[in-house]
């Protein structure tokens, strides 16, 4: 937006006045544009109100007030219990995702009345002169003032992964991330008119997690619901038939009757609450994260992790600290050293000029992590380096092309990767391949070696998108080398994860030897338990699309531990080869470059101090940065997936019983046992309050594939066998000529029985609460028929002796007929496993 008073287009070097800010804020013309990292309240509340099954059952609800049988309207309540519950988990859980991510939330530097200030992206202004450096997001779009060696990747916009290096005037977009040097640029697109946060949203989708629980019960539950309207209309006709045919019962009332048994048979066959209890499992997981300083950005990604069986690490940041020191600088074909010695006079000394150049190589406005390491290195030095200005052109470091360079004193000063730098065309490394062999030697032992090299010609400059040229000549001056520090959880963690069937592979830029080194002294081990077998990235495809190329980078990679020389681009193609490969892939990283790969993977999980860009796109951020945090991911995995399992099987068990009741019932036009209140006592007792209670319980059961399978082997026969045993008790009594309220209560007591069984077998082992849990539940079904008031609600009556007897003996039966199922079932699945 062009503006219009004098004093509007501030000059680069003094950036806006506050008065300039104060009246593009009253204007509106900010960075401000809400984004949220989760759903809104009322998205949450008009998620779980607004489903399929809570229309159904609201319609059966008004249908069941409209004919004046309010007692039968019980369910009403369970429905709105339920309803709040689920709402109310994940309104709370909400709450504390979105504290922790506004303090996690991202920040600019702008140039403001002469002096750079840090501000929230929000309060980025138009006309607002904003520094870039590495690892940032640029915040809004705008026009380039300055670079100093700037390279921005522009890949999440174009798709072309090859960093750009803009020049002063050119157009910067929000979005993009800055991979190298710095910069100045006057903002000219804010707020809703920049790209950022539309990127963001895709970013923070909220659905992308692929869910096995989510998808198992969604299937389910589209299956039921083609179900419940056809079979509800059958038995209120075949209710209407028995009463004496349609002109009949509409004559003579009894259709009011027919009604409240189809209402009934739609009550019991809806699953009520799977759903909900499913969102609080998740949205619980997520709390309990999040008090262990875990953001969790999409629900199910809780789940994800208890399923990984590869999880691929980056070196630095997870297994390391991030925080390198200097080791020690050597004369090529000098003496080996301890890497890990603190003194750098203890290996061959570099001649002087070699130590002044590295002063200036490491002494730019913005160092990266080796270049601060370098320069506190030569701090230390009993020499003071002597780096007095002379620099008169510099290449800033990228991780694509692994060196950085500077004309200095009429020469050219090289410092990057050894084989990159030594091994490139034209180069003279001294006597052959001495030197890399010592880098191999220093490497072996765990150190990252650099190498400096000097030339009398300069680089050569490439187009505008082509990558500069490395200079002809290179000699070698000094080896670097800088030790990294392994974090001391690493260990343990690993063990962890490898104690679980979980394997881990290292995924680094770095040299392949160095990379294995600090993995063998994490904890990493090869699956065979062999020494680790490491790969040059530089030796595997470059890009895999097709899934040809997939497979085979997946069968290259299965026997591998460690791959080093990985660029940004690779590590996205091998998260996706691995994922081709039938894993699941975990992929932890903080840098920039791991962006890409953590999008792709099952589940990215993003370090606390990781750059802004890479948070964005990971569904977990371990706050503390503390690689200890994930087995606690692990373990709410497991509980949301084993405690969701546990209450699908009850859930899904009622369904069927109700479904094949009301069935059966509609084909022989016999009277339908239950009314509303009298299922919903029985599915509050044996389903409701126990499946609340069972889907916050702890658990650690290993992840095991094939949930949605497991779930219908239960809960189908043991179904069948509830309702058979239900329907044997009333026709039995019936047939007896017992009065029809003897015969429903045979029925719902079986019932319950059936029901309660079906409960042990879901909570067991049977110790402690658990058993405390299903005491209570059957004392309170024992008290619904005992206590006269209650008993006269629920429309019930106390057994006769002969009706004992039926409940006795047909309840035996069920509970035999559901424990003949689970022994067989358990039989089954651990042959399966074998």
């Amino acid at each position: 937006m062009t503006t219009t008073d004098a004093t509007a287009w501030p000059q680069a070097p003094t950036g806006l006045t506050r008065a300039q800010v104060e009246e593009r804020v009253r204007r509106g013309q900010t960075n401000a544009y809400e984004e949220r990292t989760s759903r809104s309240a009322a998205q949450i509340l008009r998620a779980n109100v607004l489903t399929i099954f809570n229309g159904i059952l609201g319609c059966a609800l008004v249908l069941i007030l409209l004919v004046g049988h309010w007692p039968d309207a019980l369910f009403g309540f369970v429905l709105l219990l339920n309803t709040a519950t689920g709402t109310l988990a994940e309104i709370r859980a909400k709450r504390a995702l979105d504290r922790l991510a506004v303090l996690e939330a991202p920040h600019a530097v702008v140039l403001r009345e002469g002096r750079e200030q840090e501000v929230g992206l929000a309060q980025v202004v138009l006309d607002d002169v904003v520094r870039l450096s590495a690892g940032h997001q640029v915040p809004a779009d705008g026009e380039l003032l300055s670079t100093d060696g700037l390279e921005i990747d522009e890949s999440i916009l174009t798709g072309e992964s090859r960093p750009v290096r803009p020049a002063p005037g050119d157009r910067v977009l929000s979005g993009t991330t800055v991979t190298a040097g710095t910069g100045l640029f006057r903002t000219t697109a804010v707020g809703a008119q920049a790209y950022a946060h539309r990127l963001a949203r895709e970013a923070r989708k909220y659905s992308l997690v692929v869910s096995e629980l989510q998808a198992g019960t969604n299937r389910v539950l589209h299956w039921i619901a083609w179900v419940i309207v056809p079979v509800a209309l059958l038995l209120v006709w075949s209710q209407m038939r028995q009463a004496g045919g349609v002109a009949h019962a509409a004559e003579t009332g009894a259709w009011r009757m027919a009604l409240v048994a189809g209402i009934a048979g739609v009550v019991g066959m809806v699953p009520q609450g799977l759903v909900l209890l499913t969102s609080v499992n998740f949205a619980t997981a997520a709390l309990g994260l999040a008090r262990s300083h875990v953001l969790v950005q999409e629900l199910p990604a809780v789940e994800v992790l208890a399923r990984v069986d590869t999880l691929c690490l980056d070196k630095t940041g997870t297994l390391t600290t991030g925080r390198i020191r200097l080791g020690g600088i050597l004369a090529p074909h000098g003496p080996s050293a301890d890497p890990s010695s603190a003194d750098p006079s203890s290996a061959g000394p570099p001649s002087d000029e070699s130590i002044d150049a590295l002063a200036v190589l490491s002494g730019g406005p913005d160092p990266n992590p080796t270049a601060q390491a370098i320069a506190e290195g030569l701090a230390e030095l009993p020499r003071a380096p002597r780096a007095e200005s002379g620099a008169v052109a510099a290449v800033p470091f990228s991780s694509r092309r692994k060196w950085s360079a500077v004309r200095y004193r009429e020469r050219t000063w090289v410092l990057g990767a050894p084989e990159i730098v030594l091994g490139a065309q034209g180069s003279d490394a001294g006597s052959g391949g001495a030197v890399l062999e010592q880098v191999e030697a220093l490497a072996s032992q765990g150190a990252r070696v650099l190498a400096l090299a000097v030339s009398d010609h300069p680089w050569q400059e490439g187009g505008e998108q082509d990558e500069p040229a490395l200079p002809a000549r290179l000699q070698a001056a000094a080896l670097v080398t800088l030790v990294e520090e392994v974090r001391t959880d690493a260990p343990r963690t690993l063990a962890y994860f490898r104690e679980q069937g979980v394997q881990a592979k290292v995924i680094s830029g770095d040299n392949p030897t160095t990379v294995a080194a600090v993995a063998q002294r994490a904890g990493v081990r090869a699956p065979d338990g062999g020494p680790l077998v490491a790969l040059d990235g530089r030796e595997l495809p470059a890009q895999a699309d097709t899934p040809e190329e997939l497979q085979r980078l997946a069968h290259a990679l299965e026997g591998a531990s460690v791959l080093g020389r990985v660029t940004p681009e690779q590590k996205r193609a091998l998260v996706r080869a691995l994922r081709a490969g039938g894993h699941v892939v975990a992929m932890t990283g903080d840098g920039v470059n791991d962006a890409l790969a953590l999008k792709d993977a099952d589940l990215g999980i993003a370090m606390g101090n990781g750059a802004p860009a890479t948070k964005a796109v990971a569904r977990l951020v371990l706050l503390t940065g503390e690689f200890a945090s994930l087995p606690g991911v692990v373990a709410q995995g497991r509980r949301v997936m084993a405690n969701t399992e546990r209450i699908a099987s009850l859930f899904l068990a009622k369904t069927v019983y109700a479904s094949l009741i009301a069935v059966v019932v509609a084909a022989t036009a016999i009277s339908y046992p239950f009314l509303p209140r009298q299922l919903t006592i029985v599915s509050s007792l044996t389903i409701g309050i126990p499946a609340f209670i069972l889907a916050l319980a702890p658990s650690s059961r290993r992840y095991r594939p094939g949930f949605l399978p497991r779930v219908l082997g239960l809960a189908v026969p043991a179904g069948a066998v509830a309702a058979a045993a239900t329907l044997a008790a009333q026709n039995w009594l019936a047939s007896t000529g017992a009065p029809p309220q003897q015969a429903t209560t045979a029925a719902t007591l079986v019932l319950v029985a059936s029901g309660l069984w079906l409960l042990t077998l879901t909570a067991r082992p049977l110790l402690g609460w658990r058993l405390g849990l299903v005491l209570t539940m059957a004392g309170a079904a024992v008290l619904g028929v005992l206590i006269p008031a209650v008993r006269g609600f629920f429309r019930l009556a106390w057994p006769t002796p002969g009706a004992w007897w039926v409940i006795l003996i047909v309840a035996a039966a069920a509970v035999g007929g559901i424990e003949i199922i689970h022994l067989v079932r358990r039989r089954v699945v651990a042959h399966d496993a074998k």
